[in-house]
């Protein structure tokens, strides 16, 4: 699957509580003195590193220019984050059409379609002008739970689905480019040929070995 963010939100969640459990254990244990400091420190120091990684998640995405591809020919911005690339003539890269695809299979049921939204689930489209990267792909992975107005919407977690993690990139990218209307509503019209690297990234990730 792709590494994305390092699992953001499940590794920054889980710091977070390591860190207040070794705190309480510190404050309310009977071991001596400079057992009980040195477990503070190491809580103390394990809060900070959450509070440092949730800033950065805080962010707000950057530019969605491209400004280089990785060894797979993905784009990415000026953070390293994955975006898209629309030619003068309209023809979108692979990993956009590839997004707009895996989108209206796994997502647009609840989401709408070309990211539009729907009356219980939020325009994607809009979304990731508001969450970066990080936030993004760890929303998918461990889901989210909204509460307001009288009622609950909850964003299943989906880092088991394979057909949807082999792809993420890919539909963060279609929804970039929706963001800003640099594609319009539908299937692009032109696209890029698949480029070997993304099927074996493909293969390798889905397991299909034939």
């Amino acid at each position: 699957m792709p590494e994305g963010p390092s699992w953001a939100n499940l590794r920054v969640r889980s710091l977070f509580i390591w860190g207040l459990s070794i705190l309480c254990d510190a404050v309310f244990s009977n071991t001596d003195s400079l057992v009980q400091i040195n477990a503070l420190v190491r809580g103390l120091s394990l809060i900070f590193l959450f509070a440092c990684a949730t800033s950065a998640m805080a962010e707000a995405p950057g530019d969605p220019k491209s400004v280089k591809q990785d060894d797979k020919g993905k784009n990415l911005d000026a953070k390293g984050d994955p975006t898209f690339s629309v030619k003068p003539d309209g023809t979108v890269d692979w990993y956009t059409y590839s997004g707009f695809r895996r989108y209206h299979s796994e997502c647009h049921v609840c989401h709408g379609p070309d990211g539009e939204g729907s009356t219980y689930a939020p325009a994607l489209k809009d979304s990731v002008k508001r969450i970066n990267y990080a936030e993004f792909y760890g929303i998918v992975v461990g889901g989210k739970q909204d509460l307001g107005g009288g009622e609950t919407k909850v964003m299943p977690a989906l880092g088991d689905n394979k057909n949807v993690m082999c792809y993420v990139d890919d539909i963060y990218v279609y929804l970039r480019a929706r963001s800003d209307d640099s594609i319009e509503r539908g299937r692009p019209g032109k696209h890029e040929e698949k480029p070997q690297s993304a099927s074996d990234a493909e293969r390798a990730c889905l397991g299909d070995n034939n």
